[in-house]
């Protein structure tokens, strides 16, 4: 069973759905579930796995979904259950049962990694590619240059696209986007990071969905507060809402002066990874 929890977790995981992870840890006495049972549940409610049934399951369970509705950053905790209802003691939370034991579950939201679909696999591109190579995250090309999309180039990419623009968002979804955490129009042509944008949008606002009101994508386009101004003016005239328009970020990348390839790349994927760990990339950084 555990070795079925799991591989689904990775699988959840694997398709950037978040997944809270229940697992006995500790037991004392008369208990339905022995250390190392785990259950699993995913952001949809499906879930799979148990930790002993009966009402410390139903417990956890609800736990799960509370976890799945409020965090959206790994988070932890260690709960300890009496399982009788007159059961006493620090930090223990009594049930209804006749077991007499006590369990204690390990319950941990696990996020997926970042997924970045790179849309434009120019320098900028390569040199995103490399830094998020070496934090070991995963990433998706698509450029219409053949060579700019190559196995040679990103041997590492999860997929590989060289599809004209229409035809690659021809059968997209909100659903099938959640997959990738981040979206960055790098293209070589402004008149293709346009159409992306604004087939990207039309999909937000065909689902009555804002960027920054799912589980993903969040949407990042590389360029000048002038070539915003002009994105943004087309997609208006196309009938995007402004609020979707206003969860788009541009330009991308924390300002910290950054002008070569790999110098926007580090100012980019810091711009990620304090979204990814909630993180105000603005706050002084020392602990007292």
């Amino acid at each position: 069973m555990t070795a079925k929890v799991m591989a689904w977790t990775l699988s959840c995981l694997a398709d950037g759905h978040r997944v809270v992870l229940a697992s006995v840890v500790e037991t004392a006495g008369s208990v339905p579930g022995k250390v190392g049972a785990r259950l699993a549940m995913s952001a949809d409610g499906q879930w799979v796995g148990t930790v002993g049934g009966a009402g410390l399951e139903m417990k956890v369970l609800q736990r799960c979904r509370e976890h799945l509705s409020n965090h959206h950053q790994a988070f932890g905790e260690v709960l300890t259950y009496g399982l009788n209802k007159s059961a006493k003691g620090y930090e223990v939370t009594p049930l209804d049962s006749l077991c007499g034991g006590q369990v204690s579950l390990a319950i941990e939201v696990i996020i997926p990694m970042p997924h970045v679909l790179l849309m434009g696999g120019g320098h900028c591109g390569q040199a995103i590619a490399g830094s998020l190579d070496a934090l070991g995250w995963h990433y998706s090309v698509h450029d219409t240059r053949n060579e700019y999309s190559s196995e040679e180039m990103y041997p590492n990419a999860e997929q590989r696209s060289s599809e004209s623009v229409k035809v690659f968002f021809e059968d997209q979804t909100l659903d099938s986007l959640g997959r990738f955490s981040d979206v960055l129009l790098l293209g070589h042509d402004w008149a293709e990071d346009e159409e992306r944008l604004r087939m990207l949008l039309t999909i937000f606002s065909d689902a009555n969905a804002t960027p920054d009101g799912i589980q993903g994508p969040r949407i990042g386009v590389i360029g000048s507060r002038s070539k915003w101004r002009a994105f943004e003016k087309v997609c208006r005239q196309e009938g995007i809402d402004q609020s979707i328009l206003d969860a788009v970020i541009c330009p991308i990348g924390l300002n910290i002066g950054a002008e070569s390839p790999e110098e926007i790349a580090v100012a980019v994927v810091a711009q990620i990874m304090a979204a990814f760990k909630g993180a105000d990339a603005n706050a002084p950084t020392w602990r007292v």
